[in-house]
């Protein structure tokens, strides 16, 4: 119990307590700005304190050696109302820091859920999508080589048959060429033959010429009237040795064109054979180049067909890995967000910890001025 006309430590306490209180309570506030010093006291301008935010370890020392003042300046009439008024400032202080703590426990605790329950999902979501797309650019590099082999493979065989086909075409027109040169020396010889038979009949005929007109002459000369009486052997019968001579010239005149028939006889159907030959093979040759050619066309067509296709494919495959492209940036995008969301999430956290750090000190300060005040207290009790 205080004595009559003394001082009320009870008051000191309390109103020290909450101006501590109230200075600690802006230091707090002001720990991302500038620390200037704040003026906080009772009503009626009673228990007045000067504190300063950078002095703040010092506090303790500076209220102690202000004890004496404080005393003094608390004589006034208003004690009762300045004394409920810090009590009820020191009392919502305790309370905010209370709901501080509370709501600093809620936020580790599902930040501590968040993590638990997002963390191994979103890395496996991420494993499964890189696996699939490892999966599938190993198909597609795959299905590329594969392709490109078949491709190469096929070209080369179709260069192989071309090559082939084309050795077998100048063959071919090589021996065309042979056989119109032959075509061209059995023309020569065949009209060479025609002339040697044209010149042969000519002769036939000049020899018949020319024996009618002997046989016209010995004829002539035997139907004269000359006589001639000549002592000598018995006479020779002129036109008995003339019609053996005629007949003689007449056989020796048809064994040769006999002999002529059968020589160009047996030439021309020479000829007819071989030129019959010749032009079975030559249309032979020709029905070869024709097909030849028609598969040579189609192995051109062909070829453009498996190029073109070949095209077709690289661009599908150009689009697929541009579509897994984008399905990627697009993956990474999104661990990059989430990343971002993580660093922001424990710079909340890290302000989080530093501010409920700050807090912590000033109550752990708070009561150790408490503690100090009381002991003054209980010593001016005694006094």
């Amino acid at each position: 119990m205080a004595r009559p006309g003394s001082v009320n430590l009870k008051n000191v306490f309390f109103e020290s307590g909450g101006s501590s209180a109230a200075g600690s309570i802006y230091r707090m506030s002001s720990i991302k700005k500038t620390r200037t010093p704040s003026v906080h006291g009772g009503a009626g301008g009673s228990g007045t304190r000067i504190s300063f935010g950078s002095n703040y370890s010092n506090t303790l020392g500076s209220n102690l050696l202000r004890s004496t003042s404080i005393n003094e300046l608390l004589l006034t009439s208003n004690e009762k109302t300045t004394m409920q008024n810090l009590n009820d400032r020191l009392a919502a202080y305790l309370e905010k820091v209370h709901s501080l703590e509370t709501s600093n426990s809620v936020l580790e605790k599902q930040i501590r859920e968040w993590y638990e329950k997002s963390s191994p999902i979103v890395k496996q979501d991420y494993n499964a999508f890189f696996k699939v797309i490892e999966d599938l650019q190993d198909k597609l590099r795959i299905e590329i080589d594969y392709f490109a082999i078949m491709t190469c493979y096929t070209f080369f065989l179709k260069i192989n048959r071309y090559e082939t086909e084309l050795s077998l075409r100048l063959n071919v027109e090589n021996d065309i060429t042979g056989l119109q040169g032959l075509i061209d020396e059995l023309t020569l010889v065949r009209t060479d033959l025609e002339h040697q038979i044209e010149s042969l009949k000519e002769e036939l005929a000049y020899l018949k010429k020319q024996h009618e007109e002997e046989t016209a002459r010995l004829r002539g000369q035997l139907s004269g009237n000359v006589s001639v009486e000549v002592d000598a052997a018995p006479g020779i019968d002129l036109a008995q040795v003339m019609e053996n001579m005629r007949q003689q010239y007449e056989i020796l005149a048809e064994k040769n064109r006999q002999e002529a028939k059968d020589r160009f006889d047996k030439l021309i159907e020479q000829l007819n054979v071989e030129v019959t030959t010749t032009t079975h093979q030559l249309e032979t040759h020709r029905s070869e180049i024709t097909d030849r050619r028609n598969t040579l066309q189609s192995l051109e067509i062909e070829l453009q067909s498996q190029l073109s296709w070949k095209t077709e494919r690289e661009n599908a495959v150009a689009e697929i890995e541009a579509h897994y492209r984008n399905i990627l940036t697009q993956i990474q995008m999104a661990i990059g967000n989430i990343e971002a969301q993580l660093m922001q999430l424990r710079s909340d956290m890290e302000q989080q910890s530093i501010e409920y750090s700050i807090l912590l000190d000033i109550k752990v300060k708070l009561e150790v001025e408490i503690a100090t005040y009381r002991r003054l207290l209980e010593g001016e009790s005694w006094r």
